[in-house]
């Protein structure tokens, strides 16, 4: 039986508006927050006498990171190297310059050839001794669509035949690998994607290049007794045998992750199966207290909003307040006593919307019963200011309205779509 911590998309940098400067540290306090999560980590590690330790990719919110960020994580990983525990280290998307082909953010260990650590940037088979035996490890980097556009029978194709072709050629190329794995030694394979049935969060607006997602099936192959997973920030199981897991990350990076929690995982493989359990991480918490006031009497506003702050976990969080008032109500707010209620918190923004007043129907103008043209008409006729353009905007209208009704008579047949750009990518295969 082999034990392993696996951990995944640190982003360390992230959320750092969130944060200010420590007087005592010279660090901005949210950086703080990512090292402390990442130092339980290996915390956990260390504590448990793991044999391996997988990092699941996303290591900085960008494959650039400052010095310093860089540093503060060398430091957490290079406490693995000290007690002699393998490390494979993923590339992730965030951590891909130029989409891979100008190098990535964890080459450097590689290049420094750090005892026992791997960076995988390719899909490659590794085979690891530790403590307790061997264990094979397969790592698959990032992909995008970008990884058949330098072929020049991939050229002109749509992204749902490009994404085709490359879930084709990984296919290939992962079950190659699959036949390079000795029976009888635990094999695992750690890979950073996007698998279809999983539940997405933030990540979504984080991904950097154009990703793709793939099938679970692709994953979940019979060979691999664990599947380790990065990039989807929320932990989920999405299969028990194999076990394919997403730790999720270590910290949360904005509000839409508000409700996930954080943690890593344990987890137990042997050449028949695996079991896991999820370690938890005491992260800071991110909370919104969200209000409706637009229906409330004046004299009553200020005091519902004291009200739901005080039934806030406000002290340490990083907190946001968003009321609706009506124009009426606005000076019934004492935005000095609102700031002073959630001073505690560890940051906090107070954001305020106001209602105007309802949009007023032109005299006639009823969509459900007009015809567009003729609405168009007569909005056109109340609006002087639009007069010059007048006869273009109902010609536009009927061109509209005609291709809407028939497609074709918008198709230019001399149009060429262009090629896509020529993104380069990781080498993986």
């Amino acid at each position: 039986m082999v034990r392993l911590l696996h951990l995944a998309d640190v982003h360390l940098g992230s959320s750092l508006a969130h944060g200010h400067i420590n007087p005592a540290t010279g660090l901005n306090t949210r950086l703080e927050d990512f090292v402390t999560s990442l130092r339980l980590c290996i915390d956990h590690a260390l504590n448990q006498a793991v044999d391996l330790v997988l990092f699941g990719g996303d290591a900085f919110p960008d494959a650039t990171p400052p010095p310093l960020h860089q540093e503060l994580f060398a430091q957490q990983f290079r406490r693995l190297a000290d007690a002699g525990i393998p490390t494979v280290l993923l590339v992730g998307n965030h951590d891909q310059y130029g989409q891979g082909q100008e190098g990535n953010s964890l080459a450097i260990y590689r290049a420094l050839g750090v005892a026992g650590f791997i960076v995988g940037d390719r899909l490659q088979t590794h085979r690891i001794a530790t403590r307790s035996g061997p264990v094979q490890v397969t790592t698959l980097p990032w992909l995008n669509r970008s990884a058949l556009l330098t072929q020049q029978e991939s050229l002109g194709l749509d992204g749902e035949i490009l994404a085709h072709q490359l879930l084709q050629r990984l296919h290939l190329a992962l079950e190659g690998e699959v036949r390079t794995l000795q029976p009888g030694i635990p094999a695992i394979l750690l890979a950073h994607v996007m698998v279809e049935t999983a539940r997405y969060g933030a990540e979504r607006h984080l991904s950097v290049g154009k990703g793709f997602t793939v099938p679970l099936s692709l994953l979940a192959r019979p060979a691999y007794q664990y599947v380790a997973l990065g990039h989807v920030h929320r932990h989920q199981v999405l299969c028990r045998d194999p076990l394919v897991i997403y730790p999720g990350s270590i910290e949360r990076v904005d509000f839409g992750e508000e409700k996930e929690e954080k943690g890593c995982v344990l987890v137990e493989v042997t050449p028949t199966g695996a079991s896991y359990e999820f370690l938890p991480l005491p992260t800071r918490t991110f909370h919104t207290i969200r209000l409706d006031l637009s229906a409330d009497p004046p004299q009553q506003v200020q005091a519902k909003l004291l009200a739901a702050i005080a039934k806030a976990p406000v002290a340490g969080s990083i907190l946001r307040l968003i009321y609706r008032l009506r124009p009426d109500q606005l000076d019934c707010v004492d935005e000095r006593a609102l700031h002073n209620a959630l001073a505690p918190a560890f940051s906090y923004t107070i954001t305020p919307e106001v209602i105007g007043p309802g949009r007023i129907r032109l005299p006639g103008l009823d969509p459900s019963r007009l015809e567009p043209l003729t609405a168009l008409e007569q909005y056109l006729a109340d609006r002087s200011d639009l007069a010059p353009l007048h006869n273009e905007l109902l010609a536009a209208a009927r061109q509209l309205l005609a291709e809407a009704a028939d497609p074709s008579q918008g198709w230019d047949p001399n149009w060429e779509e262009p090629a896509p750009a020529q993104e380069e990518q990781l080498p993986l295969f």
